[in-house]
């Protein structure tokens, strides 16, 4: 039996990993400054992280739904604690493209409507639903055309208000850093606006924090910055440092009866396990404030190479260590060229767009190295 071809890859296969870092089959070291879409939050292989998986699989590594698991619970608490949101509850699943099911299925419940709106740009996931709320007909197959959303583009609130007065629509969903666009977030005060207009016309706001939560930008969730308060959050990617796992975050004036929501494997315990680790950890090793010093430190050395390299770098933009790097017409290669001349994983986004997602343990001599390496690339193309 093949597998089914639907992935390009490149020709390195990892076999070992520690921190920021990863080896391939022959040994050769690479920095890894994109953390596998994100997911690397704590580093590769954190001892503590380890160490709680492995304890687990000598008690008991799953068991279904129909029976109590008191991890659930610790990671729901540890989960409110850090993220602020103590007073909302956690469903459970595999990925974020369920969180994001689950999340679209819960405000349909809830408002008893059935349209949605999202954004030009957009990704939630390859699922049914999710993927019908994704800006890019390239991943739809017929049957995921769906009527019943509405994208709109260029972040433009008088198309969501004219939308929502229709009084069809059971919620707006939203990334607020679009990763797979390339990094991108609508202007300061979106959120704020979309928070207002939910409200006011009763549909719910969901944020979808798949791959800007967890600390990523700086703020436990990227939301935070706007200081507004969501109905519904969605997070998966940095949760468990690899393990599957994926949350829905829900807001207390939303009412769950039995048979709403379920899942076979969400939640069970090794996931629990290793997510409560994923939280103990960064919060012992202030991993968030990390991210954002760590990040705003090297958004600082992009800038200025942004400056000295004009005709080479076109933009950088993110927050904390979720960064894009933009390049100009001609020079889209140097992704690809930092893995094979400089031994750096990067990930990309749209046509010209570096994207940067670390582990939020990474420190300033990595930043460094990574700096140096990458003025050298550009050195050495441009000579």
């Amino acid at each position: 039996m093949n597998l089914f071809d639907v992935y390009s890859v490149w020709p390195i296969e990892p076999v070992k990993a520690q921190g920021c870092y990863i080896w391939d089959e022959n040994g050769t070291k690479y920095l890894d400054m994109y953390g596998g879409h994100a997911v690397i939050s704590v580093g590769h292989c954190h001892p503590h992280y380890v160490e709680s998986i492995k304890n687990q699989l000598d008690r008991i590594s799953f068991y279904s739904n129909s029976v109590v698991n008191s991890l659930q619970n610790r990671l729901a608490t540890k989960l409110g604690e850090l993220s602020g949101y103590s007073n909302f509850s956690l469903f459970l699943s595999n990925s974020g493209a369920e969180a994001n099911e689950n999340a679209i299925k819960i405000a349909s419940f809830h408002t008893k409507k059935r349209k949605f709106i999202s954004f030009g740009g957009s990704f939630h996931g390859r699922t049914v639903g999710a993927v019908s709320l994704t800006d890019n007909p390239a991943i739809w197959s017929s049957y995921n055309c769906n009527n019943d959303v509405t994208i709109i583009k260029d972040f433009c609130v008088e198309s969501v208000e004219m939308s929502l007065k229709t009084g069809d629509y059971a919620g707006v969903i939203i990334e607020p850093i679009q990763g797979v666009a390339g990094i991108v977030a609508p202007h300061k005060d979106f959120l704020n606006q979309l928070r207002l207009l939910t409200s006011s016309y009763g549909a719910l706001l969901i944020i979808d924090e798949v791959q800007s939560g967890y600390g990523r930008s700086g703020r436990f969730f990227a939301h935070q910055y706007s200081g507004i308060t969501p109905d519904i959050i969605t997070v998966a990617k940095g949760m468990a440092n690899g393990f599957p796992i994926g949350g829905t975050l829900i807001s207390p004036s939303i009412t769950p009866s039995k048979g709403m929501l379920g899942t076979t494997f969400g939640g069970n315990h090794l996931a629990c396990v290793a997510a409560i680790s994923v939280l103990e950890i960064i919060e012992q090793e202030s991993l968030v404030t990390n991210a954002y010093n760590m990040g705003s430190y090297l958004k600082e050395q992009l800038v200025k190479m942004k400056d000295q390299y004009p005709d080479v770098i076109a933009d950088v933009r993110g927050e904390g260590l979720m960064i894009g790097v933009e390049f100009m017409s001609g020079f889209e290669q140097i992704r690809d060229l930092i893995l094979k001349e400089k031994k750096i994983f990067v990930g990309s986004a749209k046509k010209s767009v570096m994207r940067l997602l670390p582990p939020l343990s990474i420190d300033k001599s990595i930043v460094d190295h990574f700096i140096t390496c990458f003025n050298d690339l550009i050195v050495k193309i441009t000579n």
